[in-house]
Formats: C-alpha cells, sequence, structure tokens
C-alpha cells in the first residue's frame, strides 16, 4: 500500500474518531443547548405534552438541570434528560438507551427478569453461569426494590408493565446505575445474590456495549452465542412462545390437544408475504382441521402498523368454529403494546376471546405513534407521541386485565414451563 492511500486512510479514521468523540466530549454549553432545544422542540411536536403533568414542572424541572449541567457526568445529564421526558407519562415519549446508539451505554455479563417472585439472573456469560438463577437482592448501595423504583422515574411508560419490561435492561447498564447515584464505581458494579439460600456479593465489570432492542418484537428472549440461560438445563420441550422470536407470525397445529396455536409477534408484514395473505392460510388450514382450542399469542408483539390488525380480527370473527367462548383464548403480557393493544382493544369488543396471561403493556386508550426529536450536538434521541388513540373517553383502564391470570415464575422458566398454555389446556367451559 503507497504511503499516500495510508494517510488518506489514517485521515479518515481521524474524522471518523473525531465524529464520534464530539458525541461524549461536548461542552457543557452544547448539553445546554441540547436541553433548551430539547425543551421548546417537544411541546411543539407532541400531540398533548401536558396531558399528565403541567407545563409548569416541565418548565422547573429544565430549569433545574439546566443550573445542574456544569456539574454533572455525560451519563449523569443524559439519565436526567431521561427523567424529564418520562415525567410527560406515555410509552411512546422517552429517550431510551436500551434502543439509542447514539447514547452508547455499556451493559454488565448478565440478563435480568421480573419474574412473579422477584428479579432473577435468567442468562449470563459462560464466564459468569454460577450466577444464572439467582436472585438479586441489592445493586451497588441500594436493595434490588430501591433500585427498580429508581429506574422507574426514567423509563416512557403507559403503565406499570413497561416497567417490568424496560427496567431488566436498565439495571445492568453500569451508566445508568452511575447516573441515577446508585453505584460510584462503574467497572467494578456490586451486586448481592441469593440462591439455594445462600446470599453473597460479587463485582461485575462491564461485558460490552448495550444490544439494542427492536422497537416492534421482544426478541430479548433469543439465546446469545457464548452465553448461559436457565432453561439450558432443563429436560421439557421448548417453549412455543419462544421457539422463534424473530418470526413475525406462524401457527402450527397440536395434534393430541386438537389445538390451533397462533403467534403473532409483530403488526407488520414479511418481506415475502403479507400479513392477511398468511392469515387466509391460517383459516383455510382451521377449516380442515377439528380444533378444540384456538390460541393466539401476543406476548412478545410490541406493535407495529396498527392499519394490518383488520385482516386477522374479520378472519377471526368469519370463523365460527373458532370464535367461541371457551375455544378461543389470547394470551397477553408486558409485551403486548402499543399496535398489539389496539388488536386486544377490538378483540375485546368483537370477539369471544378470553384474555390470557399478566395484564397488557398498553393502556385502552392511548398516545401513539411516536415522532423523533435528534438533539443538535449529542445527537441522542427524543421520542414524543404524535397521535391520542381513543377507544371510549370513558375507558380509564391503565391497561387490559386477564381473565385467566397466569404469571412467570423463575421455577417455571427455568423448567420450560408455560402457566398460560397450561391454564388454557385445563379451562373448561362452565
Amino acid at each position: 500500500m503507497s504511503n499516500l492511500k495510508l494517510c488518506r486512510i489514517l485521515q479518515i479514521l481521524i474524522v471518523i474518531l473525531m465524529t464520534v468523540w464530539s458525541g461524549f466530549a461536548q461542552s457543557a454549553e452544547q448539553w445546554r443547548a441540547d436541553l433548551r432545544y430539547l425543551a421548546e422542540e417537544m411541546p411543539r411536536q407532541h400531540k398533548n405534552l401536558f396531558h399528565t403533568m403541567t407545563r409548569e414542572q416541565f418548565e422547573s424541572a429544565v430549569k433545574k438541570l439546566d443550573s445542574q449541567i456544569p456539574n454533572l457526568s455525560r451519563q449523569q445529564i443524559i439519565v436526567e434528560m431521561a427523567r424529564i421526558v418520562a415525567m410527560v407519562g406515555d410509552g411512546h415519549t422517552n429517550i431510551s438507551p436500551a434502543r439509542d446508539p447514539r447514547i452508547d451505554f455499556r451493559t454488565l455479563p448478565i440478563k435480568l427478569y421480573v419474574f412473579s417472585d422477584g428479579i432473577f439472573v435468567r442468562a449470563a456469560t459462560r464466564e459468569q453461569s454460577d450466577l444464572v438463577g439467582a436472585k438479586v437482592i441489592k445493586i451497588g448501595k441500594v436493595s434490588i426494590d430501591e433500585a427498580y423504583n429508581s429506574v422507574k422515574q426514567i423509563i416512557g411508560r403507559d403503565n406499570e408493565m413497561d416497567i417490568k419490561f424496560f427496567a431488566p435492561f436498565l439495571l445492568v447498564m453500569p451508566e445508568v446505575l452511575n447516573g441515577l447515584g446508585l453505584i460510584d464505581e462503574m467497572e467494578n458494579v456490586k451486586f448481592t445474590f441469593e440462591k439455594q439460600g445462600k446470599q453473597w456479593t460479587t463485582d461485575l465489570k462491564p461485558f460490552g456495549k448495550t444490544e439494542l432492542i427492536t422497537p416492534d418484537t421482544d426478541n430479548s428472549w433469543i439465546p446469545k452465542d457464548g452465553w448461559i440461560d436457565a432453561r439450558d438445563s432443563s429436560n421439557s420441550a421448548n417453549l412455543l412462545w419462544l421457539k422463534d422470536p424473530n418470526d413475525r407470525f406462524r401457527f402450527e397445529y397440536l395434534p393430541d390437544s386438537k389445538t390451533l396455536y397462533f403467534q403473532l409477534n409483530q403488526v407488520g408484514n414479511k418481506e415475502n408475504e403479507t400479513l392477511e395473505s398468511y392469515v387466509g392460510k391460517l383459516f383455510k388450514f382451521a377449516e380442515t382441521k377439528e380444533i378444540d382450542k384456538f390460541i393466539l399469542d401476543l406476548r412478545l408483539n410490541r406493535g407495529g402498523n396498527n392499519y394490518l390488525n383488520r385482516s386477522l380480527l374479520l378472519g377471526i370473527i368469519r370463523a365460527t368454529k373458532i370464535d367461541q367462548r371457551g375455544k378461543f383464548f389470547t394470551i397477553i403480557g408486558r409485551s403486548t403494546w402499543s399496535a398489539a393493544q389496539m388488536l386486544v382493544n377490538d378483540l375485546e369488543k368483537y370477539t369471544n376471546t378470553i384474555f390470557v396471561g399478566e395484564p397488557s403493556g398498553g393502556k385502552v386508550n392511548s398516545y401513539g405513534d411516536s415522532r423523533r426529536i435528534t438533539l443538535p450536538n449529542s445527537g441522542i434521541t427524543v421520542r414524543v407521541s404524535s397521535l391520542w388513540w381513543q377507544e371510549d373517553e370513558r375507558d380509564t383502564r391503565q391497561w387490559t386485565e386477564p381473565t385467566i391470570k397466569a404469571e412467570l415464575s423463575f421455577a417455571d422458566y427455568q423448567n420450560n414451563r408455560d402457566p398460560a398454555i397450561e391454564a388454557i389446556m385445563k379451562y373448561q367451559q362452565n
């Protein structure tokens, strides 16, 4: 390679590094400019920014942060900005370290989940495999309950189920924990665990960059190479709902129970097939089989294009052999949100389905359709709701409550048991 070409490559690398570094080393005045831009654009672009908080509360929080910025670290500034945005009080309005590559926070070598009996390590790197199955007791200086309530303040949310969904991602980000004042040392994060009646404290080092979650499907359950999952030691059959989270929609027939299972992981089309076309195949198949139970699983569905719900809804209504009380079940949970919540609303109004699982992550009436605001200096994305979706102004429910509650415990997960499917199989219509 010639010296001229080598110099050119080095110049390009320097420009790239300077561009990346500028997002981290910006001055206090640049952060203040970003904050001013946030404060100006959010009221202008949100459908109704002050539906939960007052303008005075918003402006007071902005003013307070503006005065503090010179004395704060980068992560503290981002965390405090996220806190202000979360004050708005809807899930489509947020600053999300779990989704924004410009925030660029790191993660620890464990994955957490809020089970019915506590927050457990459900997966870890091979080097930390002894932590799999451990219950989290403390993070840094505080109890796990205090840590959970602290991260709650920076999560844009429709309801408490959204906290259960997002908190596990934030609780393993050293920059978030430090920004909230829960830890002092980001390179060695102290966790206290409990397992088999024994408690111990260990230091966890950052593993790498946070793996960003996708917007419309909860794919955080997909196994990672080099990681150990709590389910790995189970001899039971694989769970239906975790069989292929990346598949937007799929169905299978379970001949032993005469059950038709349809999993809709995203309200969207595939590259080579539309949802409408696939729904046609689903109900054509249903005509050829004896069906005792039809299960629609929306547990991993975080939304998409709600206008695509129509074909599925009409197909169910027309399929009278399926749309019967005690025969048709819809599984919902903390990830059932946005366009999936709209489908739930329609199913509740127009079909005979029975909801199973845990409360949904969305409200019946909600703000949605995020619009992006890019802060000029940091490049961080602020999302704000641009539309108000209303089913009935009198309906103030925070979520859709399941008729049959079936929450997932850690032991259920570890043993590849699905309480929702089990509850459906046991159900008998009175």
